[in-house]
């Protein structure tokens, strides 16, 4: 069975109940398939980055096989504005954020199974430069960190460098110990471009968080807010509390 998600934000949650924590959020226009089924919960895994977890079965629309694999076929379209709405021929209205996908995009307009959309803002289709992954992140700062969120209204620290990634056309896994199995490992702090991603660890050693590089040994990361912050060979140096906050593990490059 697969599925694809036909609201803004639906939370993608550890366990089958509405008070489990939600480790990841599904956006509009996101395909998946279904793992196993029952009265109330699915769990799925995502198409995107393979990720698993239980959404509630009122939260999202099957789809046959046949269009699970074209979208798949499919170039991938996202919405490029922050907050925008699209409308069905009722004019009925949706609102989908910043990274909602838009299947079989043409002239304004996509479908999902048999309902027709009208889509009028800005659309992110192709693979950006280098540089355009600071362009983009830069559109996230001060939003609200959000355990398990990846939307402008709330995001963690990898779900920030997930979907700023995506945006620019670039795939990234979703947890920061995952996205640090990807790319090529630099020796030096020095060697690092904006664009790269950063990796810190925690006392036992485990990779917890992940930003962005920017020029000038700077970093824009989610920790309490999308913020800029200093990046030295410690971690990142807070600028409010003029401490470290987190201590580096390594700068990877994957552009």
């Amino acid at each position: 069975m697969f599925g694809i998600c036909n609201l803004s934000i639906v939370p993608l949650r550890l366990l089958p109940t509405d008070t489990s924590e939600m480790v990841n959020q599904i956006i509009f226009g996101e395909h998946f398939t279904i793992l196993e089924k029952d009265k109330k919960w699915s769990k799925i895994k995502l198409a995107f980055d393979g990720y698993e977890g239980y959404i509630d079965n009122k939260q999202y629309e099957e789809i046959p096989e046949s269009l699970y694999m074209q979208i798949e076929d499919q170039p991938k379209v996202f919405a490029g504005e922050l907050i925008d709405f699209i409308h069905d021929k009722e004019n009925n209205l949706t609102t989908i954020p910043l990274g909602a996908r838009l299947p079989f995009y043409k002239d304004n307009q996509f479908s999902i199974n048999a309902n027709s959309y009208i889509y009028e803002g800005r659309i992110n289709n192709k693979k950006l430069s280098k540089q355009s992954i600071i362009e983009i992140a830069f559109l996230f700062l001060n939003v609200p960190y959000l355990w398990g969120g990846k939307t402008p209204f709330g995001i963690d620290c990898s779900g920030f460098t997930q979907t700023v990634y995506k945006l620019c056309g670039y795939n990234l896994l979703r947890d920061a110990k995952e996205q640090a199995t990807q790319g090529e490992v630099l020796s030096f702090i020095e060697e690092s471009e904006p664009g790269d991603l950063a990796f810190f660890d925690n006392e036992e050693g485990n990779i917890t968080h992940v930003g962005i590089v920017m020029n000038d040994y700077n970093i824009i990361h989610a920790h309490g807010k999308v913020r800029i912050d200093k990046l030295d060979h410690s971690g990142i140096y807070n600028t409010d509390t003029l401490k470290h906050s987190h201590k580096l593990r390594m700068i990877k490059k994957l552009v």
